[in-house]
């Protein structure tokens, strides 16, 4: 067991700023575009855009200060997650979904639990999943867990992994969340999709992993469990002290969504000033009124969809202002308001890369095209779980109108 105490981890370069570590993504777009090829052949990151992701101190972001993280804000993570998935959407979904949960360890985790997993360099990239699909069996000081998880999402280049266990109390099951190293985990080559091939989202089996009972927490996505886990008086930062889990973790989709139609669109615009119709007169595409419309309307859908994830970020850090100085609680309905619009955003995101490879020709369904590499993982994120825009509209509806008078 580790002895809480005071300690202070120094960030890689105290010097980098919100702006400094966007402007950092945005230069990386180029050779990300270059290495989606490899990625997606790979089916994970790529150890050197690992390298380049840890040097630019992306996976800080959320991470604070304390433990060697920038402990900037949800606004920062959402454009930096736009830009990278811009350059390649696979790379931006493993950094969206480790960086980003970080907060899932500093807001809800004991200070004990974050001071172990931090360690001593403040390295952490936590591919998360959550449903107890692995049994847990009580032991002194914790669990020794069995069992798997599917589809975690980054596991190559993952320090530890967050997920559900069952712990069997007799004739009873408690659910609760556990952080396993990443040496007590095996990895299944499982992953074998139309889209999103980059992302290495396999199976992980535990066998006979001893968890610290100080590393496990009892689920945390409703209000009564977000504001009874033991780690919401760690940090002072209100997006620690009051800032909700789901909502975090459907604006991480929302950003990545965003930044794979930015990069279907200005594939689109290259292709509408470079090619030509096939039939006289043979004009520049960019000069035909419909391509024109065409172009127009799917630019018009991002640039909403990327304001919606704007404000949703914005709006996170203030209902946890709010909720951390005594105003208004962060309850199930603000977190269920962000989560129905950030499934909007994706909606719309994924509606404009529809529009564009529908208009753009069909050479850009020829194998090797990079549009039709942005098309097929729009279409795989589109089948998550989260991005189910119908069961987001109905649990806000269900919560706002049985909870208030109009």
């Amino acid at each position: 067991m580790t002895s809480v105490e005071r300690r202070t981890i120094a960030a890689p370069d105290p010097t980098t700023t919100p702006a400094g570590i966007v402007a950092r993504a945005r230069e990386m777009v180029p050779v990300l575009r270059e290495r989606q090829v490899e990625c997606e052949s790979l089916g994970r990151l790529p150890q050197q855009t690992n390298d380049e992701f840890v040097a630019a101190g992306f996976y800080r972001i959320l991470q604070p200060r304390r433990f060697g993280g920038y402990e900037f804000d949800m606004p920062t993570f959402a454009q930096v997650m736009i830009e990278i998935s811009r350059g390649c959407p696979s790379s931006g979904w493993v950094l969206a979904l480790t960086a980003g949960h970080a907060i899932m360890l500093s807001a809800f985790f004991s200070e004990e639990a974050q001071i172990d997993v931090y360690g001593a360099d403040g390295e952490f990239r936590g591919p998360s999943r959550t449903p107890p699909r692995v049994i847990a069996r009580p032991v002194d000081g914790g669990y020794i867990c069995n069992g798997e998880w599917d589809y975690v999402s980054g596991c190559d280049i993952a320090t530890h992994v967050i997920g559900g266990i069952s712990v069997a109390r007799g004739e009873e099951r408690e659910p609760l969340v556990a952080i396993v190293d990443r040496s007590d985990i095996s990895i299944v080559n499982d992953w074998n999709t139309i889209g999103m091939r980059g992302t290495g989202s396999r199976t992980v089996v535990v066998h006979d992993a001893f968890v610290p009972a100080y590393r496990t927490i009892p689920p945390m996505r409703d209000d009564f469990g977000s504001r009874n886990a033991p780690g919401r008086r760690v940090h002072q930062n209100p997006m620690y002290v009051a800032g909700r889990l789901v909502s975090v973790l459907f604006e991480e989709m929302a950003a990545v969504a965003v930044g794979v139609a930015r990069g279907a669109l200005d594939v689109y615009e290259h292709e509408l000033r470079s090619s030509r119709l096939s039939i006289p007169p043979h004009a520049l595409r960019a000069e035909v009124p419909d391509y024109q419309r065409h172009f127009g309307e799917a630019w018009s859908m991002i640039e909403t969809a990327e304001a919606t994830v704007m404000h949703i970020a914005r709006e996170y850090m203030r209902f946890a202002r709010e909720d951390a100085e005594g105003e208004v609680p962060f309850d199930d309905e603000r977190d269920l308001q962000l989560q129905l619009l950030e499934q909007y955003a994706t909606r719309l995101a994924g509606e404009a890369v529809d529009l564009i490879f529908r208009t753009c020709g069909t050479h850009v369904a020829q194998s090797g095209s990079m549009l039709q590499r942005y098309f097929r993982d729009m279409a795989v994120i589109k089948t998550h779980i989260a991005a189910q825009m119908d069961r987001g509209a109905e649990a806000f509806g269900r919560v706002h109108l049985t909870t208030k008078e109009t």
